[in-house]
């Protein structure tokens, strides 16, 4: 998109404002999918933003749903329920009722509880639920592989049960492909091992690789899907051994989206310049941003000045522009706190209040991750870019005050 678009993106829905590209994104999953080939399913996490479950409903097999919430979510925008993988930690037997109540593709156990949890609700339904008993892999998730092997041994315990397969995780922003090609590997083993010693088939692996995306300015964006390239030998060769769906969220859609945010004021003190914009720490949240010390992919678009400004600025500020230099400056937000700052140092020319600054490749988290009741700040507005070039207002600014608002009369 062309920075005139983008402009006019700011001045028919203001700022802060996220923007989600439904079509780039929906190019970006065909070409997976084309890498990964047909034996291989994709499901898409919805935590990673669930402003876009339309669009991934039409690309992937799967949606992850990782909490009661998540699920409300679905049943609001009319999702199959076999499309659901339904996922997270800390249920309650009433999420899990919930839950099968919708139905789902399958039901993933993270713990024993879990197993105790589905084959309650099963036999109250009278229904065999489909159960991927989730593996750990070094963290607080799932359940150790004697767990796994103890429920796989007393499977006919669990009559209501239909334990279907393996749902296995290992983290995010994973660079190293030779880890998950290991893991791979690991994992067939692990099938097998179970088919020799209890004589059962596990018939489906649900497989999260965590594949890395770039985000900072001395990161490589010359071909951004080559993790997936690089994985997808290791991917076809276990999906002719079992029925393989890889899950993700964040390499498949933080290259969808955009923040659109509003330089509010510039100043100087002693060698540093700031601007202030409109949003901050609270709405922009990369992975491995350290304290503003790593740049991300930003446009600078010239706005059209602050009329509520004009005339009124001092000399010394106005002094700051010069169209043929460059400076340096921090970029800090709304917040009021000294962590808020996005980027410690960042050249700029000709920058002025009123300005548009975007920052690229943010389509998955920041949307849900901002600390969002901070300060009871507006929300931004959420926007999405239809395949046909169309847009959609879908969320409206949420004034936060209102959650944060006592009810004297409790």
């Amino acid at each position: 998109m062309d920075n005139q678009k983008i402009k006019e993106l700011a001045d028919k829905y203001g700022t802060p404002t996220f923007v989600f590209d439904e079509k780039s994104l929906k190019e970006r999953m065909r070409k997976i999918k084309e890498i990964v080939g047909d034996t291989v399913s994709l499901c898409y996490s919805i935590k990673a933003n669930p402003f876009l479950i339309p669009a991934m409903e039409e690309v992937t097999d799967r949606l992850e749903v990782c909490s009661p919430g998540e699920l409300d979510i679905c049943k609001a925008l009319h999702v199959p329920s076999e499309k659901i993988v339904y996922s997270g930690v800390c249920k309650t037997r009433e999420n899990v009722k919930e839950a099968v109540e919708y139905g789902a593709y399958a039901y993933t156990a993270e713990s024993v509880l879990h197993v105790e949890y589905l084959q309650m609700e099963g036999r109250e339904k009278n229904k065999k639920l489909p159960v991927l008993l989730r593996l750990n892999a070094g963290s607080q998730f799932g359940m150790p592989e004697s767990d796994v092997l103890r429920i796989i041994e007393n499977r006919d315990k669990f009559d209501f049960l239909d334990i279907v397969g393996i749902h296995y995780f290992a983290g995010t922003q994973r660079g190293k492909i030779k880890q998950q090609i290991e893991e791979l590997k690991m994992l067939a083993d692990f099938f097998d091992d179970v088919k020799t010693r209890y004589g059962f088939v596990l018939e489906r692996l649900e497989y999260g690789p965590g594949l890395p995306v770039s985000y900072f300015a001395n990161e490589s964006f010359e071909d951004t899907l080559k993790p997936v390239k690089e994985l997808a030998d290791a991917l076809k060769d276990i999906a002719s051994r079992c029925r393989l769906t890889v899950e993700m969220g964040r390499f498949f859609v933080s290259e969808c989206g955009m923040y659109l945010s509003k330089v509010m004021d510039i100043k100087s003190n002693k060698d540093t310049n700031y601007m202030i914009i409109d949003g901050g720490m609270n709405h922009v949240t990369y992975l491995g941003q350290v304290m503003g010390m790593k740049v991300p992919v930003i446009e600078h678009i010239k706005g059209d000045g602050d009329e509520n400004a004009a005339g009124y600025v001092m000399p010394a500020v106005s002094g700051m522009k010069d169209e043929n230099e460059e400076k340096d400056y921090a970029i800090c937000g709304s917040l009021c706190t000294t962590a808020d700052v996005l980027v410690r140092k960042v050249p700029f020319k000709n920058l002025e209040i009123g300005d548009l600054l975007v920052f690229f490749n943010i389509g998955a988290y920041s949307v849900t991750e901002g600390i969002y009741l901070f300060l009871s700040r507006t929300m931004p507005r959420i926007v999405l870019i239809k395949e046909d070039g169309t847009t959609a207002l879908v969320r409206d600014y949420v004034e936060t005050s209102k959650i944060n608002t006592i009810n004297k009369y409790l």
